[in-house]
């Protein structure tokens, strides 16, 4: 159950690190694509992620519902990134 707690206090960590470069950019200036190659670099990290929260829980490392916890959490966030990435992407288009 430790390593459980352990691993999701880590996996919020990592996504704050991830975020909040983003949230800071879209405040100062219009998107661009610098904002677009750092969304898609994000977008890339988070599915990583879900990919080995996936792999830890067949090697037996979380229990179903730890994962799906974590997973739910993990998608909402790449679900946020994707949003984000079409606001970038209408934007260049409207260009």
């Amino acid at each position: 159950m430790e390593y459980a707690l352990a691993l999701i206090v880590l996996l919020c960590l990592v996504a704050l690190v991830v975020v909040a470069p983003l949230l800071r950019d879209e405040q100062s200036h219009m998107p661009g694509e610098g904002a677009r190659d750092e969304l898609e670099a994000a977008k890339e990290a988070k599915y990583r992620e879900i990919r080995d929260a996936e792999l830890d829980l067949q090697m037996g490392k979380l229990s179903k519902e730890d994962h799906r916890l974590i997973d739910r959490e993990l998608r909402s966030e790449a679900i946020e990134i994707l949003q984000r990435l079409d606001t970038v992407e209408g934007r260049a288009q409207d260009s």
